[in-house]
């Protein structure tokens, strides 16, 4: 798969597909708990996220697989085997057509844009230090004769808490979707109350059981690192509102119809 932690698509032993981020990916070994524990709370909110799951590679399979290796520098290693991050595709590679860039004219037919507002506000919560990473689907519509509908699916939550440093150092824009057209609906903040709601009823206990799934393997067992992280994350949801106005008031502007 494209991307720098270098990702392979992997079929599972649910007979599901996945996207799978191995521990020794070029991007750190946080990456893969940043990934578990963001998507565990977007989902949460009820943000429109892939399915993840802890992906167990055996050491047999990646003897017999030249492709399971990661391009480093000038050379190349072998993935390393255990768990691995999962995140659920769409559907069947062979029938589901995944787009990561769809033109406007698309874009409007998408079900679930008014999601791009709840998932900036996750964004800024999370300090997610790149850019906003989407998929679009079609995804079969009940009762529709067979038609299908677009939907969007946001992935990569690996950055998140600023990928391996887990520090949170805010800029106006980041975390944003590259393109404005998603907010367009954006009139002012009653656009995010409802994100912002149920972010901040996201208690410490609910922190402690997303991250309570996260295989100690990938924060190198250090777990004061990763309770210290998710005590700053706990008091940052005071702050998201305070964020999203310094996006809006940025030279970008990425709300054009903000009043």
């Amino acid at each position: 798969m494209r991307g720098g932690a270098q990702s392979h698509l992997m079929r599972c032993a649910d007979d599901s597909y996945y996207v799978v981020k191995f521990q020794n990916n070029p991007q750190g070994v946080r990456i893969l708990a940043n990934e578990l524990l963001g998507t565990r709370l977007a989902a949460r909110m009820g943000l429109p996220v892939a399915g993840a799951s802890v992906v167990h590679v055996n050491a047999e399979l990646i003897a017999r697989t030249d492709d399971l290796v990661m391009q480093l520098g000038r050379g190349r290693e072998t993935c390393v085997a255990g768990p691995q991050f999962g995140s659920r595709y769409p559907g069947d590679p062979a029938e589901t057509v995944v787009y990561d860039f769809l033109p406007d004219e698309q874009l409007r037919e998408v079900e679930d844009l008014d999601c791009f507002a709840g998932m900036m506000a996750f964004d800024k919560w999370t300090c997610n230090t790149n850019g906003r990473q989407v998929i679009f689907y079609r995804a079969p519509a009940e009762h529709s004769g067979g038609s299908t509908r677009l939907r969007a699916s946001m992935i990569d939550q690996g950055f998140c808490f600023n990928a391996g440093e887990w520090n949170f150092p805010d800029a106006p824009l980041r975390g944003i979707y590259n393109r404005q057209r998603v907010y367009e609906d954006v009139r002012g903040m009653e656009a995010f109350e409802p994100w912002l709601d149920r972010i901040s009823k996201i208690g410490e206990e609910a922190l402690d059981e997303a991250a309570s799934e996260i295989p100690p393997d990938w924060y190198g067992f250090d777990q004061d690192a990763l309770y210290r992280m998710l005590e700053h994350l706990y008091r940052r949801r005071a702050l998201v509102p305070e964020l999203i106005r310094s996006a809006w008031k940025s030279s970008r502007n990425p709300f054009p119809n903000w009043t």
